[in-house]
């Protein structure tokens, strides 16, 4: 279990959240289910991994958002939909707790779905022909997706990227923009409902946000900039291969 009173082991474990933070801030994502993967593998306590992923992912969706915003990705009618049945969706979801077993092969699931979202295996687009947006479909997802998010502790950023792209809604960066800002408003939504449902923010979040800070930032210059980042995907879906592996075997 990694020791928050060890000054090295912090060190090492804050470098290699900074690394996943960066990745994930490239694409537009908070990075919840790549700090989830490396809290179970650290052996960090089920009510510890929930909150400081939400908080974490707070910080950096918020900061690649920005970016992603900045370099004129963000579509406005392409993220309300989602957001008005994702938010009070994942505030309910923050206040339910469930089952420790239950709760990691959930998130095996969602780790899978990240590793082929990662992989490309949901297909890219570039092409700014995009498809007209479905309302009622939309305001669905948003509330599946919210409901989930809010009750495992991640952003849904995961989920909404190759929904967006598989329905030919946006295009990759325009997937990542509102993606950034779904995972955002989810995170805090989500945060509110733990809090409120009795949960308490651990102290150990507040070592972590730097790390996720600025690996988040440069993450985020990276991603809306176009500069490629294949590889470093690549790697990153490994480390989530093994999490999931981990996960799904306990």
């Amino acid at each position: 279990m990694i020791d928050f009173h060890d000054p090295v082991y912090i060190l090492i474990f804050s470098a290699i959240l900074a690394v996943v933070a960066f990745m994930y801030a490239s694409v537009g994502h908070g990075g919840a289910s790549g700090y989830l993967a490396m809290m179970a593998l650290a052996g960090v306590p089920l009510m510890v991994m929930k909150p400081t992923a939400l908080i974490l992912n707070i910080f950096v969706a918020g900061i690649s958002f920005v970016f992603f915003r900045q370099a004129k990705h963000f579509r406005w009618k392409l993220f309300y939909p989602f957001a008005i049945t994702s938010i009070p969706a994942a505030f309910a979801g923050g206040m339910i707790t469930i089952n420790a077993t239950l709760y990691k092969q959930i998130l095996g699931v969602f780790l899978l779905i990240a590793i082929l979202r990662i992989l490309g295996v949901f297909g890219k687009t570039n092409s700014d022909q995009n498809e007209p947006v479905k309302t009622y479909l939309a305001l669905l997802i948003g509330l599946a997706i919210g409901f989930f998010s809010g009750m495992i502790g991640i952003g849904g950023g995961i989920i909404l990227s190759p929904v967006i792209l598989l329905l030919r809604w946006g295009n990759m960066k325009e997937a990542a923009a509102v993606s950034a800002l779904f995972i955002w408003v989810n995170s805090v939504s989500g945060a509110l409902g733990f809090v409120l449902g009795g949960g308490e923010i651990p102290m150990e979040a507040s070592f972590l946000i730097p790390a996720a800070v600025l690996g988040g930032t440069f993450g985020a210059i990276y991603g809306a900039k176009k500069f490629s980042n294949v590889t470093l995907k690549y790697i990153l879906s490994i480390v989530l291969f093994i999490a999931f592996i981990k996960l799904m075997t306990v």
